[in-house]
């Protein structure tokens, strides 16, 4: 393998590793804080958590969108 075969494999690399990095942070970030939440959501009281409303049905949206 000659320099210049070389050099080319290196710079894939490096322009490889450029693209990737803000997604593989963006990953690492996305997992911290579902490790917080996860954490935050075993040490809250259970008068504490929040409970959601169920979703809607379409019937139910559409009569409400229309009326508003």
């Amino acid at each position: 393998m000659n320099t210049n075969a070389l050099l080319d494999w290196f710079t894939v690399l490096v322009l490889f590793a450029l693209l990737a990095a803000p997604s593989f942070l963006g990953h690492v970030q996305d997992r911290r804080i579902d490790r917080q939440l996860k954490q935050a959501g075993q040490q809250a009281p259970r008068s504490a958590r929040v409970h959601l409303l169920p979703a809607r049905r379409g019937a139910e949206r559409a009569a409400h969108s229309r009326a508003a």
